[in-house]
């Protein structure tokens, strides 16, 4: 349903996308992940047919974007990042916009409008302006206007940021719904956990590049079933390198940094619980301090901050 080929995007001499491809098919929610600046907006533009490819190709429920432009955007749903709602029109008529500019009319437009209105919640609430909403309510508005001409193919760009508790599930509970439903939803998010609960297939970019891409189940074996130990305390210019020398050269051969700051410190290692006393021993053998440990078993956030050496929310 969503197919990009070797896709690249250039602002002036700056290159922001280079040579990312990927397929995501029907039925399926496909997790594109990257920190700020790596690129994500980018693509999306592209599959979008807001931003024209500098080269490469995208393709959107089998119609080229390039020669078949309305015919992709016909299948496709946008939920941007930042809202898309007529603060000062009720929620009805935000509703009745988009769907009336995808086509339907009638008493096809005034069906499906309050169908969506009650799916997403709202029906209580038609009549009454976004600007009075909670963000959880506009969030869930945003979506229903997505959606509202049962789109084939969903571009989803963080759509849970700032909502409560409430309205991020439900808001899950939307997506699945719509990947069950048979639409190919193309998730970004910040949120590792929301990757894991939500996407069949991602992939991670940064720099504009693809770093690793699968299954989720497939990309946490690449860490060969690595903890992630965080350490907080103090640790001056070279002692963590210093420290995993020494763990290193004693057998602990898959020891590995992969952040660190002065005032914390990630590694990855296999049975962390069994090495905690030697980590903490070699450390302060160098001069550190350790105040407060965290270990975790591997997860999406470890393979992440492995490739990029970022958190996702950097």
């Amino acid at each position: 349903m969503i197919a990009v080929d070797s896709l690249r995007r250039l602002y002036g001499d700056v290159v922001a996308v280079e040579d990312v491809s990927f397929r995501a098919g029907e039925g399926m929610v496909f997790g594109l992940l990257g920190p700020n600046g790596a690129g994500k907006s980018t693509v999306i533009n592209c599959i979008s047919g807001l931003l024209k490819p500098s080269s490469g190709h995208v393709s959107v429920a089998g119609f080229d974007l390039q020669r078949e432009p309305r015919k992709a955007r016909s299948a496709l749903g946008v939920v941007p990042q930042e809202l898309a709602l007529y603060e000062d029109l009720p929620a009805v008529e935000n509703l009745r916009y988009w769907g009336a500019a995808y086509g339907l009319k009638g008493t096809e437009l005034k069906t499906r409008v309050e169908e969506v209105l009650g799916y997403i919640g709202l029906g209580d609430r038609a009549k009454d302006l976004p600007k009075t909403f909670s963000g959880g309510m506009k969030r869930r508005l945003n979506f229903g206007c997505g959606i509202v001409h049962r789109p084939r193919v969903l571009l989803l760009d963080e759509p849970t940021v700032g909502v409560d508790p409430q309205s991020r599930e439900r808001l899950f509970a939307m997506v699945e719904e719509q990947r069950d439903a048979g639409a190919c939803v193309l998730y970004t998010t910040h949120y590792m956990e929301e990757a894991e609960r939500l996407c069949n297939q991602l992939v991670i970019i940064d720099h504009g590049r693809v770093l690793a891409a699968g299954t989720v189940a497939g990309l946490r074996a690449k860490l060969g079933e690595r903890d992630t130990l965080l350490l907080t305390g103090d640790f001056p210019d070279g002692a963590a390198s210093r420290a995993v020398e020494r763990l290193v050269g004693n057998g602990l051969r898959d020891l590995e940094i992969i952040a660190t700051a002065g005032d914390s410190l990630k590694l990855t290692l296999s049975d962390g619980s069994r090495h905690l006393a030697a980590v903490f021993e070699a450390l302060a053998a160098v001069g550190a301090r350790v105040d407060e440990s965290n270990l975790r078993r591997p997860n999406l956030e470890t393979l992440f901050l492995k490739l990029t050496g970022k958190e996702l929310r950097a």
